[in-house]
């Protein structure tokens, strides 16, 4: 399985970006993606995920309303759309997946991408 995650990118606050994470090597009908994050100095955190088969979704309070998780079933693609974006959102972003449900657990996760770094000046 490989996860490729682009679209990170240096940004004012109040802007946008969106991330792309394209994943190949198996079918992902009966999984779970989810996108994490980790900034300079923290752990690893829950940011979204979507159920690939269903469209449910999940957010961290700290990105609902903000953020929006979405997938191209055709492209077997993940995006995650950032708006409003806050200096505190500033991280490396990381996609991810799983067998089964939504779940924020890091640890349930078994494929990772790369990670691409996200900038939000003040």
């Amino acid at each position: 399985v490989q996860l490729q995650a682009c679209g990170g990118g240096l940004v004012q606050a109040g802007g946008s970006l969106r991330l792309s994470c394209a994943a190949s090597g198996r079918t992902f009908s009966s999984s779970t993606m989810g996108w994490f994050r980790q900034a300079p100095g923290k752990e690893r955190e829950f940011v979204a995920a979507i159920e690939w088969s269903n469209g449910f979704t999940y957010y961290a309070n700290s990105v609902k309303g903000r953020f929006t998780i979405s997938r191209d079933n055709a492209k077997n693609t993940v995006y995650l759309q950032m708006n409003n974006l806050k200096p505190e959102d500033t991280a490396v972003y990381y996609c991810a997946a799983r067998t089964g449900v939504i779940s924020s657990t890091i640890a349930s996760y078994d494929y990772w991408g790369q990670g691409t770094l996200v900038t939000v000046s003040s």
